[in-house]
């Protein structure tokens, strides 16, 4: 069902009553009538074929910095006879401001244009990867990130964001796994929310707002073989237990747009999907924004062999819900055809262009077309003090100790010296990691100078060592000069930026190249040895799981990322993050995940050969869920459940350190038995509290029947009597249980 909504035409209020005053020979009646509605449907009245169509064509600038004069003339004429309605990758505010004057001024309706781009973790001031966001669990941070990027992308001319993606993963060895929230619907649901709220603020029509698109719709998180652009194949259950929550979520909190995926839902590319697209989105979900493919998936169709040519392409894809064309323009070339043949009735384009247009209302530029055009916000708001302050503490945050023996951890200020090695120790570029906006590698802060900034009397003896892929150890014999004459080794591992992200797929998530055998050499010195690492991925890191005396994962943490990594080194910050995904012992164990449901003939029940094992490894994953150390200790006690209206369960948290730490207290829930198979449990909150040295805190979750609800064998979504076990601690093996039963609830 269209969402309708009134609007101020302002300035274009007068072209359009004098446009259609001069048709009709009845100025003061149109008059009248326009100052008591002005709906979309108003606008579609005055619009030809084929500048409704143009509503529905994205095309795509430069990569680069894009140079007004040259966009000016490659686009001139097709914005101003409207056969163009949005950009994406044109950026800042002198490109911007070309464009729109002419859709504004020149063309014959003066509708404005979007502007779209790739804000995934920051424009200009490059905040961690979402997936180390995610590991913050820190809602309030995750949505003021989003926020931080939306002011800065939306005073460089940017009033769309291809962002937040909502997808779920849990195959590694997918590059775009950096792109989520990991490996749990439900947390991806409430990661899905802040960051829609980030992005579009509690008023839309502030310049200082980006419309945000939740993608990939839907399942484009579980590629067969982790392998990105490859088909998906799951079951009815997983797409609506696993990969719907998070857009569902995001919906609920009005997000703008949607993007299609690469893949297919039950033999049927999404951009072609009329079930999703219609019945689901619109029918059920009540949608009311509008639908955008992802680069080129129309002209995708062919090759999927669904479509025959590109004009069955288009018409399979506005048939089916696909609402706006990125970068092919088949909607342009074909639909008009399609149009006027009967093959497409124009009431679907009318339906698109409406929830086009709506948003375009929504975002204020039909009254203020200009706004995102401020030469002064582009200089003052981009990149500010400020913003590298909140990314410095968004990265900090976002960090998990996973190993901390005999308490290596924080460094001393007194220590004399440290010896830095490892290809990220001093590489900006790398620390941004991919889809790093506009961000600068000038502008990032390194190990190297972090440690300077905030350990400035310690000796650093800095050298790369070893780089990526290389098969060089030539620079073995300075790493290890390097650390006989320091205290304590500081390594920089990991993964560069390139082999994370889209069309990154690896089949080996081990650290690349020799990294890890200079880091057995070092380790046979007998120091300290501290690893830092810095990857878009969960990674397959036995041996320094092992041997490391501390090991800090610091994903791809952006522009402040080297100061964040000091500040935990040396103490400045009690790190509190926790994995949203799991972390395998092996590439074998992949797909892995803390919500396994249970086998007819389970591990550790039985030890005979005839239960659901590996034979060369263990089931259990290198760290789980959920996972993450503290310079605090945290002991849990005194787990109670009551049953009334409501499922009340408490928990007593104690800090058993000197000093204060942050605890994110994880409630899992199972449900014994159900007429389908359960998981093994499923996270049903939490909470991050703060605790200074030696506090108690009882901590207190509620649950209602909504919470506990199930797809069962019909897929509808209910609630079943039973009994239930809820599950609290300090990730998702590591935890507290009780058994309860329930007749109803509210």
């Amino acid at each position: 069902m269209r969402k309708m909504i009134k609007v101020n035409f302002g300035t274009l209020g007068v072209l359009i009553l004098v446009l259609v005053a001069a048709c009709s020979g009845d100025p003061a009646k149109i008059a009248s009538e326009n100052t008591s509605y002005s709906k979309v449907d108003s606008l579609l009245l005055l619009m030809t074929l084929e500048e409704k169509i143009g509503q529905m064509n994205l095309v795509t600038g430069k990569f680069e910095d894009n140079n007004p004069t040259e966009l000016v003339s490659d686009y001139q004429e097709q914005v101003k006879s409207g056969r163009i309605g949005n950009f994406l990758n044109v950026t800042g505010v002198e490109a911007t401001m070309a464009l729109q004057k002419i859709a504004v001024e020149e063309s014959r309706l003066g509708i404005p244009l979007l502007f779209g781009y790739d804000v995934i973790h920051g424009y200009k001031t490059i905040s961690p990867i979402p997936l180390a966001e995610a590991a913050s669990w820190d809602l309030e941070a995750i949505e003021a990130s989003a926020r931080m990027a939306a002011v800065e992308a939306s005073a460089s001319g940017i009033n769309w964001a291809f962002a937040p993606m909502v997808d779920v993963s849990r195959d590694p060895r997918w590059g775009r796994i950096m792109e989520t929230s990991g490996e749990d619907p439900w947390y991806a649901s409430q990661v899905a929310v802040a960051r829609v709220k980030g992005f579009q603020g509690d008023d839309l029509a502030s310049p200082h707002t980006l419309l945000a698109c939740a993608k990939h719709y839907a399942g484009y998180g579980n590629p067969i073989a982790g392998r990105d652009y490859t088909i998906t194949d799951f079951s009815e259950r997983e797409l609506w237990e696993v990969h719907m929550p998070p857009f569902k979520s995001a919906i609920e909190a009005g997000v703008g747009s949607i993007m299609t995926s690469y893949t297919e839902v039950n033999g049927v590319p999404v951009t072609a999907n009329e079930f999703l697209l219609r019945t689901v989105l619109r029918d059920r979900w009540q949608f009311d924004g509008f639908v955008v493919t992802d680069w080129g998936t129309i002209r995708d169709l062919l090759r999927h062999g669904v479509a025959k040519d590109s004009v069955d392409a288009a018409r399979m894809s506005v048939l089916a819900g696909s609402e706006m064309d990125m970068v092919e323009q088949f909607y342009i070339d074909y639909l008009p055809g399609l149009v006027r043949s009967g093959v497409v009735k124009e009431s679907f384009i009318d339906e698109a262009v409406s929830h086009i247009l709506v948003k375009k209302f929504e975002l204020g530029l039909f009254d203020h077309p200009y706004a995102y055009h401020d030469v002064n916000r582009e200089r003052n708001e981009i990149l500010t003090r400020e913003n590298r302050e909140k990314a410095r503490d968004m990265a900090r945050k976002s960090m998990v100790l996973l190993e901390n023996k005999n308490n290596t951890l924080p460094l001393s200020r007194d220590i004399s010296s440290v010896a830095l090695i490892g290809p990220l120790a001093d590489n900006p570029a790398d620390l941004m990691g991919r889809w790093n906006g506009k961000g600068e590698p000038g502008d990032v802060i390194t190990v190297l100078q972090g440690i300077k900034n905030v350990a400035p009397d310690v000796t650093i003896n800095y050298t790369k060592g070893v780089d990526f892929d290389s098969e060089d150890r030539s620079g073995f014999k300075a790493a290890i000069e390097a650390a006989r004459r320091s205290e304590v080794i500081i390594m920089a591992l990991g993964e560069y930026a390139d082999i994370s992200g889209e069309a990154a797929s690896r089949a080996f998530i081990t650290v690349p190249g020799l990294q890890v055998e200079l880091a057995k050499e070092l380790r046979k010195l007998g120091k300290p040895l501290i690893v830092v690492l810095f990857n878009g991925r969960p990674l397959a890191i036995p041996w320094l799981k092992d041997n490391a005396d501390a090991l800090l994962e610091a994903w791809l943490p952006g522009t402040e990322g080297g100061n964040a990594v000091a500040d935990i080194l040396f103490g400045a910050y009690n790190p509190s993050g926790k994995l949203p995904v799991t972390f395998p012992l092996t590439g074998g164990q992949i797909p892995i995940y803390y919500s396994y449901k249970n086998t007819g003939k389970p591990y550790g029940e039985e030890t005979h050969r005839y239960t659901s094992r590996y034979m060369d490894i263990p089931n259990e994953p290198l760290y789980p869920f959920g996972y993450g150390l503290s310079y605090s200790t945290f002991v849990y006690s005194n787990l109670q459940v009551s049953v009334g209206e409501k499922v009340g369960i408490k928990v007593t948290v104690k800090n058993t350190g000197d000093r204060a730490g942050e605890e994110v207290v994880q409630l899992y829930t199972r449900d014994v038995v159900r007429s389908v198979t359960p998981p093994l449990k499923e996270l049903k909150g939490f909470k991050k509290i703060t605790l200074g040295p030696w506090e108690s805190k009882e901590v207190t979750f509620v649950l209602s029947k909504e919470d506990l609800k199930f797809y069962d064998q019909r897929m509808d979504f209910v609630f079943k009597p039973g009994q239930f076990r809820a599950m609290v601690g300090t990730n998702a093996m590591d935890h507290m249980q009780e058994t309860f039963k329930l007749d109803g609830l509210e």
